[in-house]
C-alpha cells in the first residue's frame, strides 16, 4: 500500500472546490495523512505592458491574494473539520504552481478538480490538471464536476 502523508489538494474557489475537498479530506483520514490546500491566484503579471501602471498591478494582485486568505480560512473551516490541515495561497500560473509547492512540499498526491473545457477553450487555456498529470512526480487524482 502506497504511504501517503501529504495530499495537496488544490483548489479554486469554485462551486465544486467543496467535492474536491471531500476526497482530500477522506484519503487524509484513511492515510492519516496531513492536507496542504492550495489556491493559486492570477499573478497579472502578463499585464505590466499594458498602459497600467506595475503599482496598480502589484496592488491588485495584493487585495487579490488578502480575499483569497479570508476564503481560505473560511474553505478551510468549512470543508475540514478535526484534520491536520494547512492553507496556502500563492500567485502565478496554477499547473506550474501546483507542480512546484508539491515538489518543494514533497506531497505524496495531488487531489484537484477538472473543468472538462473542451473545444475553443481548451485550445485557449489549455487544462491546468492535464499538465499536472503529465508533469507531476506524485499520483495525481482529478475530480470532474458533475
Amino acid at each position: 500500500m502506497a504511504d501517503i502523508k501529504k495530499i495537496l489538494c488544490a483548489v479554486d474557489f469554485s462551486d465544486y472546490s467543496p467535492m474536491v475537498a471531500e476526497y482530500a479530506r477522506q484519503i487524509g483520514d484513511c492515510m492519516e495523512a496531513e492536507i496542504l490546500v492550495l489556491y493559486v491566484a492570477p499573478s497579472l503579471s502578463q499585464y505590466v505592458g499594458f498602459h497600467v501602471p506595475p503599482s496598480s498591478i502589484e496592488s491588485f494582485v495584493g487585495e487579490i491574494v488578502t480575499g483569497a486568505e479570508d476564503t481560505m480560512s473560511e474553505f478551510i473551516k468549512d470543508n475540514f473539520k478535526d484534520i491536520n490541515v494547512n492553507g496556502k495561497v500563492v500567485t502565478g500560473y496554477p499547473a506550474e504552481e501546483i507542480l512546484s509547492i508539491a515538489e518543494a512540499e514533497k506531497a505524496d498526491m495531488i487531489v484537484m478538480g477538472t473543468h472538462g473545457r473542451k473545444g475553443i477553450d481548451r485550445i485557449l487555456f489549455g487544462s491546468v490538471a492535464e499538465k499536472v498529470v503529465k508533469s507531476s512526480a506524485a499520483p495525481v487524482l482529478t475530480i470532474r464536476p458533475k
